[in-house]
């Protein structure tokens, strides 16, 4: 699973409608939006080309004027890594000198 955010800025008077075009992508959110067009989006894909494809796609919708994305994640094994089982291991005691 890759998962990534994305700062898109879209013209001020196309807000509404890129907005919704975002929305209606599969695997990606509008978190938030500002009054100057600025929207924090995330985006979840499977792999990392169809993250890419996803990201150039909102570039190339009408209206918007950049994007730029400030992160990006792979996760492997995601039931794994999202795990909140604290993980044990032996702690070896030794006395005396390391040597």
């Amino acid at each position: 699973m890759n998962i990534s955010s994305a700062i898109v800025h879209a013209l001020p008077g196309d807000i509404a409608v890129v907005q919704a075009a975002i929305a209606a992508l599969s695997g990606v959110e509008v978190h938030a939006v500002s009054p100057e067009g600025k929207m924090i989006v995330t985006i979840e894909t499977e792999d990392d080309a169809s993250n890419v494809a996803r990201f150039e796609e909102i570039g190339r919708l009408q209206g918007v004027l950049s994007t730029a994305m400030v992160f990006h994640q792979t996760e492997s094994e995601p039931e794994v890594e999202l795990s909140v089982e604290p993980v044990t291991r032996p702690v070896s005691q030794f006395k005396g000198d390391p040597k």
